[in-house]
């Protein structure tokens, strides 16, 4: 076989492969033998029948067309090899010649990673938020926890802010009862906008026993979006009780005895979480800064795949649990078809910019993941994915994802490195020390999370669908 590589573009080659017809010699044993299972002719057993009897009576066409089906991805396989390319994708296939007992030639044009040289990136300085928890936000803390712990009691009074109602509704459009507009015994808390727009101020005021009707756009169901005429009934109100903050909320919603102690512990967690989130940001603003100083040539064909895997993934999965159509989705979000395909995009540039430039520095710096780091890593996306460990690396498995995880905690050591060498202070000036080890692990990671859209969540979901 002779092969030649011709260079397109910086993403795309042009393969020419040239193949004695020796060399068809398996594969047309083969074509014979598959023919004469789906066959039958007259006077021959089945499996039995003679090559020139099948040349006859279907033609030598048909079986050359089988052979090279099944010879090329051989061949082609082999020519890559030669040219010690890395192919992206499917290539486009064209048989240029065939002469039977001569020569089979044929083109393959296929997307190649592009040769990217690593920027010098010790020069990088980025700023990030400055970890900083106010009394406020450690009172905002506590009293969220009160708030779980609050009780009700029934009251004989009109409802009030902060009171939790129990009401029954029917919702009207253009005069008549929606199917699915009835509703008894839904419970509501005055003031929490969980509910309907216009019902906190139809209710206050009201008794159990009361009514009132007022108007409001429905937020779902068969007549979601529209505007109905609403009855709502009291049924019963309840005062909404928080427990005093002394120590003996604290000895209750705790561990510890004091509420001082409480208190200490919501900053420490407070601290902890923006911690983490300096950290995960820092990872960010290195990545777009990394990004900026490399080259990196984009495969047309590559980026077009990556945005309908984005939308796919999208539309079917994540929109799909939550019982949203794209066209809500845009709504919701305020944006036109347009400038949700534009946004797309740009992540999906971004994302196989950041993949080619940490997957060039793997390289580079050598690399490995360890089955420890694997594991860690596993668990995590398992517990995003909302499936159990084991459920998870399961469908990896079965999906041949594992060297794409790899890939995945590969870009994130990589990325750890270039943070290391990084600049990083705070808003106050402050140098920002990342040098946990594991904390810089897993929160590049989480940074690199715009490289393209990875199968492995998709077929975690499939089977979990399935």
């Amino acid at each position: 076989m002779k092969s030649a590589v011709e260079t397109l573009n910086p993403t795309r080659v042009r393969l020419t492969v040239e193949v004695p017809f020796e060399e068809l010699k398996d594969s047309l044993d083969a074509a014979y033998k598959k023919i004469n299972q789906q066959v039958t002719v007259k006077g021959f057993r089945k499996g039995k029948i003679p090559a020139r009897v099948i040349d006859q009576r279907f033609g030598r066409g048909a079986v050359l067309e089988e052979a090279v089906n099944d010879a090329l991805p051989r061949f082609y396989t082999d020519a890559v090899n030669e040219a010690e390319v890395n192919p992206l994708g499917q290539p486009d296939v064209d048989i240029t010649e065939l002469k039977d007992g001569e020569l089979l030639a044929f083109t393959a044009e296929v997307d190649i990673r592009p040769s990217i040289e690593i920027p010098d990136y010790s020069g990088i300085e980025v700023t990030v938020d400055a970890v900083e928890v106010t009394d406020e936000d450690v009172a905002k803390s506590v009293e969220q926890l009160r708030d779980r712990f609050a009780s009700t009691s029934p009251v004989e009074r009109a409802a009030a802010e902060g009171d939790v109602i129990t009401v029954d509704l029917e919702a009207k459009v253009d005069g008549e009862v929606l199917a699915d507009g009835v509703a008894e015994g839904v419970q509501y808390t005055i003031g929490s906008g969980e509910l309907l727009d216009g019902i906190d101020e139809a209710v206050t005021g009201k008794s159990a026993g009361d009514e009132a009707t007022f108007t409001s756009v429905l937020k779902g169901g068969s007549a979601e979006g529209k505007e109905a005429e609403v009855t709502v009934k009291v049924t019963a109100v309840a005062a909404r009780e928080v427990p005093e903050l002394d120590d003996e909320f604290a000895q209750m919603a705790s561990e510890f005895d004091t509420l001082e102690e409480l208190r200490a512990d919501s900053r420490k967690r407070l601290e902890n979480m923006k911690q983490y989130d300096q950290a995960t940001q820092a990872q960010e603003r290195v990545l777009d800064e990394l990004i900026k100083l490399a080259e990196v040539p984009i495969p047309e064909k590559l980026l077009e795949d990556e945005v309908n895997t984005r939308k796919h993934n999208l539309e079917h999965h994540q929109l799909g649990q939550m019982g949203l159509t794209i066209d809500k989705y845009l709504e919701i979000q305020g944006k036109t078809a347009e400038e949700f395909d534009a946004e797309t995009r740009e992540q999906a540039v971004k994302g196989i910019k950041t993949q080619f430039i940490l997957d060039e520095l793997v390289n580079k710096e050598k690399l490995n993941v360890n089955q420890e780091e694997l594991t860690e890593h596993l668990m995590r996306r398992a517990a995003s994915s909302g499936m159990s460990p084991d459920q998870f690396a399961q469908a990896v498995v079965e999906g041949g994802q594992v060297p794409m995880l790899v890939g995945e905690v590969a870009r994130g050591k990589a990325l750890a490195v270039v943070v290391e060498s990084a600049k990083v202070v705070d808003t106050n000036g402050e140098t920002v020390d990342l040098d946990d080890e594991d904390e810089a692990g897993e929160t590049a990671e989480a940074a690199t999370e715009d490289a393209p859209a990875d199968k492995a969540d998709e077929k975690a979901a499939e089977k979990s669908e399935g």
